[in-house]
């Protein structure tokens, strides 16, 4: 069975499982949850970690120097136990490493590092990515945290998303889960998206550059969140249709374009670590109740 690390402050509550290195619980300290409860009538996932695939591979078949491998969606790192490396009062860390299982469909050495770390009022949440083969190593890293939709003390008030780069940046589709590549005109305006259910009816919103660094998500004079992103240029906003959470998703990495290159490292945005190289990737919400 997986087990539970809890970290805290003043501030915050965070509970990581060993399953997936996903966080299970962000609380303030008024005992309120920010966090989506995983109720699998909508979406059984909280806030996994996307890796070595963000999104879908044609027919789930990667392919990695001509040769095929099968691969679900978003990769397995997100069904791996991963084991606890390192824990303190306000840090844990979760690592992954390459094994038989993992060489059988992703045929590369490396070490996967899911820290996530308190600091005031903030949460860090930090992957790092370790090419420990001999060749270079192609791959994508996302998350796909989910947060409450309304936010605690907000129901029945509207939700906005602000760009802090207040940019308009172009939007994208999914095809039968791949990257439609049909470029669509961006729904924000100045920066600023007024959420409403309709947006998620042809599934996720994916804007694969120009999105900026940070985004405020939440209600003008009322509860917010303020996220900063590390080498993560692609962003992803998801909400299963009628469910009360949204997906803020930092990537970097996305879905295969729709009959574009099956190569994972000709995939939009993926990147190729060379042997002994460490990537690092992160994302750090501030939470303003």
């Amino acid at each position: 069975m997986p087990s539970l690390t809890r970290i805290a402050n003043p501030y915050l509550t965070v509970d990581v499982s060993s399953l997936g290195a996903e966080m299970q619980v962000l609380e303030t300290s008024d005992g309120r949850s920010w966090l989506w409860n995983g109720d699998a009538a909508f979406w059984g996932g909280r806030s996994p970690i996307l890796f070595p695939i963000v999104g879908k591979a044609p027919d789930d078949v990667l392919t990695i120097e001509g040769q095929s491998f099968p691969m679900g969606q978003h990769g397995f790192a997100r069904r791996s136990e991963f084991v606890l490396a390192l824990a303190s009062a306000t840090t844990c860390r979760y690592e992954l490493a390459s094994s038989p299982a993992t060489m059988a469909v992703f045929p590369f050495d490396f070490l996967l590092a899911v820290e996530h770390t308190l600091q005031g009022r903030a949460l860090t949440v930090a992957a790092e990515v370790t090419n420990r083969d001999q060749r270079a190593m192609p791959f994508g890293l996302g998350f796909h945290p989910a947060f409450l939709w309304p936010l605690p003390g907000a129901a029945g008030q509207d939700h906005v998303i602000t760009l802090d780069n207040r940019g308009e940046p172009g939007l994208v589709r999914l095809d039968s889960g791949l990257i439609s590549p049909t470029k669509l005109a961006s729904p924000f305006k100045a920066g600023r998206l007024a959420l409403n259910h309709g947006l998620f009816e042809q599934d996720a919103m994916i804007f694969p550059e120009d999105a900026g660094k940070g985004l405020r998500y939440g209600v003008e004079g009322g509860p917010t969140m303020h996220f900063s992103f590390e080498n993560l240029p692609n962003l992803a906003l998801w909400q299963k249709p009628g469910a009360p959470f949204i997906c803020i998703e930092p990537w970097h990495g996305t879905a295969a374009e729709k009959n574009g290159p099956r190569e994972l490292a000709e995939r939009p945005y993926s990147l190729t670590l060379p042997p002994g190289e460490m990537g690092r990737f992160a994302f750090t919400v501030e939470i303003f109740a």
